[in-house]
């Protein structure tokens, strides 16, 4: 029986109105720490309470993690009919879609999904078959080539202006990357092979030229939430807007001044512009903070006003709290790490814990000063970033078995698997794929011809006993590291460290019973190695957060301590030259500062030994305060202190906009979305 919702009491005015607002186009600017996810569970749980099919709405977010909660809650606030509403990333919602409808578009529902490190290695074997690996001049490799096909299409833009901006060492090969490019694209269409950006690519084609499946998705999906609306490409931009081309019923929730990155194809101009298509689309602003101590937002409020374009709100609260925020002068990066070691003991001794602590950077190398210091204090931490757990070689040797056994014509798992076998090199085993992908040849049989025939075989008759219908991906996997642990031993000196990864595999496989929707998840959803070591250590463990800014976003902690906040480092020195870069660097420093509840300190080296670029050399240079505090009043919002004086002493609602009307017809509507998507020029 369904519970009654006292909407009223449990939202605040401009929460409530959100929820409420049903029926057409609207625009969420959820500023830091406002509720927006509360928001989202409850407008899922308001649409089934007013009998909306829970089948009618899809909720897309960035991370399945967070749909799966949002969910979750909703449920929880409801009743179970909110665990069938549709919920994912863009890129599962693609994938699902896609499978369904791959005929369409002359595709296998069998495909396969690369990963970055399987597309890589597609890339650097078309390199190698074009012999562009033995240029006389250094052609790129296969990770930049393979950057530049990817932003080309995350951004909407051309592969040369790419290179221009981003790779100009590279624009004397735009011809040969582009060859690269169109045979990538023809040999996965050939081996049933998709990567990232093709799930994307393949979604909007589908739903810009076949009318009927666009007009039966937006008939299915009758209410359109997107979540982090600011972090979205062109392409998710597009597809979003083309399933709500018939109803127009669509809230995105972002907020414009979190907008930071454009490094992998997040695009400003969407959330801005959201208004300008869908005529009519009213504006909601949240403002009412429940992170943060009012000092802190008066600072973060002063930065953002400084901000070139955005959506006008101011940042409130009522959580008490007066402690102001601290910029802390030091003579150089080592009495900056000092500092932070000492406070964050001082801050442990009256009782926060390390986990609600964390220092944030620009940069991942403006932290090695301070991890030298914090071993030196024995100060556990633990950095964000790095490589992800299934990019791991033992890792990814499994998983390629898997992925033959869900499509045989996986030529990179091949590869991969068959190169693992002592006395086999790239030219046998390319032998051996061609005798295997024969059609005329039995699924899994070879010719005495094969070099190491016994090993092959060995493996093919594997992989005939494996039921995937019968066995669970857990079940496979058992079978597999049977097989796999003497190949183990032989490639890697330190196998013995690497068991515990392969433990945790079969674990995280336990959770599953379709060994395609485990492989779609270890694509789209990797987990990262800190994640997977995390549920191996004591669950008392308590550990000081490291974090680039990017890898905070969407976390927040009792005290932030934010360092090289100075001209080159934030904003980085990267973008002193470009205008709208400058202004990414300011949300960045927003975001950032926006992560603290109770404690914020902001730090600046006076005298910088930190490297000037990899290019670079050493040496000292004097280090000026970042531009996003040295505007306006926004110094008087904090205490300053100069650690070259020896005696300081550290104990002392709802807005909306209501643009045009709503008269355009769908078709006028659609040719309108065509020719934005198509013209616009974001950079």
């Amino acid at each position: 029986m369904s519970k009654k919702i006292d909407y009223k009491n449990e939202l605040n005015p401009a929460q409530l109105k959100a929820v409420e607002s049903t029926k057409g186009a609207y625009l969420v600017i959820a500023g830091a720490g406002s509720g927006k996810t509360r928001v989202l569970v409850h407008r899922v749980a308001y649409l089934v309470e007013q009998g909306v099919s829970p089948d009618e709405i899809l909720l897309l977010t960035f991370t399945r993690r967070a749909s799966e909660e949002m969910l979750k809650r909703a449920s929880l606030l409801l009743d179970e009919r909110c665990s069938r509403v549709s919920g994912g990333t863009f890129h599962s919602f693609a994938n699902a879609t896609l499978r369904k409808y791959a005929k369409v578009l002359g595709l296998a529902n069998k495909f396969s999904i690369l990963d970055q490190s399987d597309a890589e290695d597609t890339i650097n074997l078309i390199r190698t078959q074009l012999g562009l690996n033995k240029s006389e001049k250094r052609f790129p490799r296969k990770r930049a080539i393979l950057e530049v096909i990817s932003k080309s299409i995350n951004k909407s833009e051309s592969l040369e202006d790419v290179l221009y901006d981003e790779y100009p060492q590279f624009m004397e090969f735009s011809d040969e990357i582009k060859k690269i490019r169109d045979d990538y694209h023809k040999y996965k269409r050939l081996k049933s092979l998709l990567d990232y950006d093709d799930l994307l690519v393949y979604l909007k084609e589908l739903l810009v030229n076949h009318e009927e499946v666009r007009l039966v998705l937006s008939k299915k999906y009758k209410y359109i939430m997107v979540d982090e609306y600011q972090d979205t490409n062109k392409l998710q931009a597009y597809i979003t807007c083309l399933l709500a081309s018939e109803h127009k019923n669509i809230m995105v929730v972002g907020d414009d001044a979190q907008s930071i990155y454009s490094f992998r194809g997040a695009n400003f101009r969407n959330i801005m512009d959201f208004p300008r298509l869908f005529k009519g689309a009213e504006i909601i602003t949240l403002e009412e903070n429940y992170r943060s101590t009012q000092p802190i937002l008066n600072l973060t409020n002063e930065v953002i006003a400084q901000a070139k374009e955005k959506f006008e709100k101011n940042l409130y609260t009522k959580k008490n709290g007066n402690q102001q925020p601290i910029f802390i002068d030091c003579p150089d990066e080592n009495s900056q790490s000092r500092y932070i070691a000492d406070k964050v003991l001082e801050l442990r001794e009256e009782g926060i814990d390390l986990k609600d602590i964390a220092i944030l950077f620009r940069s991942g190398w403006h932290s090695n000063d301070l991890e030298v210091e914090l071993a030196h204090r024995n100060i556990p931490f633990a950095k964000y970033g790095g490589q992800k757990f299934v990019e791991a070689a033992h890792i990814k040797d499994i998983i390629s078995y898997l992925r033959i056994i869900h499509n045989t014509a996986d030529e990179v798992s091949w590869l991969r698997a068959l190169l693992l076998i002592p006395g086999i090199g790239p030219k046998s085993a390319e032998r051996i794929i061609a005798e295997i992908s024969n059609p005329e040849n039995s699924p899994f049989s070879l010719s005495n011809s094969a070099k190491n025939k016994v090993e092959v075989v060995k493996l093919l008759e594997l992989l005939k006993e494996i039921d995937i219908v019968e066995q669970g991906p857990s079940k496979i996997i058992e079978t597999f590291l049977e097989y796999y642990q003497p190949l183990l031993k032989h490639k890697y000196d330190d196998f013995h460290k690497r068991i515990n990864d392969l433990d945790s595999l079969l674990r995280i496989a336990s959770r599953y019973k379709s060994l395609e929707q485990f492989l779609t998840d270890m694509a789209l959803e990797p987990p990262e190695r800190s994640i997977v070591e995390a549920g191996l250590r004591d669950k008392d463990d308590s550990l000081l957060t490291l974090s680039t800014i990017h890898s905070a976003k969407g976390l927040e902690w009792h005290s932030v301590f934010m360092i090289y906040v100075a001209e080159g480092h934030l904003p980085s020195y990267l973008s002193l030259e470009d205008e709208d870069a400058i202004e990414e660097e300011r949300r960045l420093f927003y975001v950032a500062a926006t992560r603290a509840k109770e404690n914020l300190f902001l730090l600046k080296p006076h005298i910088d030994r930190s490297p000037r670029s990899f290019m670079g050399s050493g040496g000292s240079v004097f280090t000026q305060i970042s531009r996003f505090l040295d505007q306006g009043k926004i110094m008087d919002k904090l205490v300053q202190i100069d650690l070259a004086d020896e005696d300081y002493d550290l104990d002392e609602g709802e807005v909306k906009y209501v643009a045009g009307d709503k008269g355009s017809s769908d078709k006028e509507f659609l040719e309108m979305m065509k020719d934005y998507f198509r013209d616009r020029e974001d950079y």
